[in-house]
Protein backbone atom coordinates (compact mmCIF):
# COMPACT_ATOMS: atom_id res chain seq x y z
CA UNK A 1 0.00 0.00 0.00
CA UNK A 2 1.46 3.33 -1.10
CA UNK A 3 1.52 6.23 1.35
CA UNK A 4 0.75 9.73 0.14
CA UNK A 5 1.87 12.86 1.95
CA UNK A 6 -0.79 15.58 2.02
CA UNK A 7 -0.45 19.12 3.28
CA UNK A 8 -2.60 20.06 6.24
CA UNK A 9 -2.43 23.75 7.20
CA UNK A 10 -1.57 22.78 10.76
CA UNK A 11 0.81 19.88 10.18
CA UNK A 12 1.78 17.39 7.52
CA UNK A 13 0.36 13.88 7.83
CA UNK A 14 0.92 10.73 5.86
CA UNK A 15 -2.32 8.96 4.96
CA UNK A 16 -3.27 5.96 2.87
CA UNK A 17 -4.03 6.54 -0.78
CA UNK A 18 -7.58 5.26 -0.22
CA UNK A 19 -8.24 8.05 2.27
CA UNK A 20 -7.27 10.85 -0.11
CA UNK A 21 -10.85 11.38 -1.27
CA UNK A 22 -12.12 11.68 2.30
CA UNK A 23 -9.28 14.00 3.25
CA UNK A 24 -9.92 16.26 0.26
CA UNK A 25 -13.65 16.31 1.05
CA UNK A 26 -12.83 17.49 4.56
CA UNK A 27 -10.55 20.20 3.13
CA UNK A 28 -13.35 21.36 0.81
CA UNK A 29 -15.67 21.49 3.80
CA UNK A 30 -13.17 23.60 5.72
CA UNK A 31 -12.94 26.04 2.82
CA UNK A 32 -16.73 26.18 2.55
CA UNK A 33 -16.89 26.91 6.29
CA UNK A 34 -14.48 29.82 5.84
CA UNK A 35 -16.52 31.16 2.91
CA UNK A 36 -19.66 30.95 5.00
CA UNK A 37 -18.21 32.93 7.90
CA UNK A 38 -16.97 35.55 5.46
CA UNK A 39 -20.51 35.79 4.04
CA UNK A 40 -21.89 36.33 7.54
CA UNK A 41 -19.31 39.07 8.11
CA UNK A 42 -20.15 40.71 4.79
CA UNK A 43 -23.88 40.66 5.53
CA UNK A 44 -23.35 42.10 9.00
CA UNK A 45 -21.20 44.90 7.57
CA UNK A 46 -23.96 45.74 5.08
CA UNK A 47 -26.47 45.85 7.93
CA UNK A 48 -24.12 48.02 9.98
CA UNK A 49 -23.68 50.51 7.14
CA UNK A 50 -27.42 50.54 6.42
CA UNK A 51 -28.30 51.01 10.09
CA UNK A 52 -25.86 53.87 10.51
CA UNK A 53 -27.18 55.51 7.34
CA UNK A 54 -30.77 55.25 8.60
CA UNK A 55 -29.77 56.79 11.92
CA UNK A 56 -28.13 59.74 10.15
CA UNK A 57 -31.27 60.76 8.26
CA UNK A 58 -32.63 63.87 9.98
CA UNK A 59 -35.82 64.42 7.97
CA UNK A 60 -37.32 60.99 8.68
CA UNK A 61 -37.34 60.47 12.42
CA UNK A 62 -39.93 57.72 12.16
CA UNK A 63 -37.39 55.32 10.56
CA UNK A 64 -34.84 55.49 13.38
CA UNK A 65 -36.27 52.28 14.80
CA UNK A 66 -35.34 50.57 11.53
CA UNK A 67 -31.75 51.77 11.96
CA UNK A 68 -31.58 50.37 15.48
CA UNK A 69 -33.16 47.12 14.31
CA UNK A 70 -30.54 46.87 11.57
CA UNK A 71 -27.74 47.38 14.08
CA UNK A 72 -29.22 44.69 16.34
CA UNK A 73 -29.52 42.22 13.46
CA UNK A 74 -25.92 43.06 12.51
CA UNK A 75 -24.73 41.92 15.95
CA UNK A 76 -26.88 38.79 15.74
CA UNK A 77 -25.47 37.90 12.30
CA UNK A 78 -21.85 38.25 13.35
CA UNK A 79 -22.47 36.26 16.54
CA UNK A 80 -24.25 33.41 14.76
CA UNK A 81 -21.65 33.32 11.99
CA UNK A 82 -18.69 33.09 14.32
CA UNK A 83 -20.46 30.56 16.56
CA UNK A 84 -21.25 28.31 13.57
CA UNK A 85 -17.69 28.63 12.27
CA UNK A 86 -16.18 27.59 15.62
CA UNK A 87 -18.63 24.70 16.07
CA UNK A 88 -18.00 23.23 12.61
CA UNK A 89 -14.25 23.80 12.91
CA UNK A 90 -14.20 21.76 16.15
CA UNK A 91 -16.11 18.93 14.43
CA UNK A 92 -13.73 18.93 11.48
CA UNK A 93 -10.68 18.89 13.73
CA UNK A 94 -12.08 15.85 15.53
CA UNK A 95 -12.55 14.12 12.18
CA UNK A 96 -8.99 14.88 11.10
CA UNK A 97 -7.48 13.37 14.23
CA UNK A 98 -6.70 9.66 14.08
CA UNK A 99 -8.91 7.34 16.12
CA UNK A 100 -6.02 5.45 17.67
CA UNK A 101 -3.10 7.28 19.36
CA UNK A 102 -0.81 4.41 18.28
CA UNK A 103 -1.60 5.21 14.64
CA UNK A 104 -0.53 8.79 15.25
CA UNK A 105 2.84 7.71 16.65
CA UNK A 106 3.34 5.28 13.77
CA UNK A 107 2.48 7.98 11.20
CA UNK A 108 4.86 10.43 12.87
CA UNK A 109 7.72 7.89 12.69
CA UNK A 110 7.21 7.30 8.94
Amino acid sequence: MRKVKLHNPFKTRIIDEKLIREHLALERTKLANERTVLSYIRASLYLLIGGLALLQIKEYDHVKWLGYLSLFICVVFITVGIWRYIALNKKLNRLLQPDDPKEQKKADKD
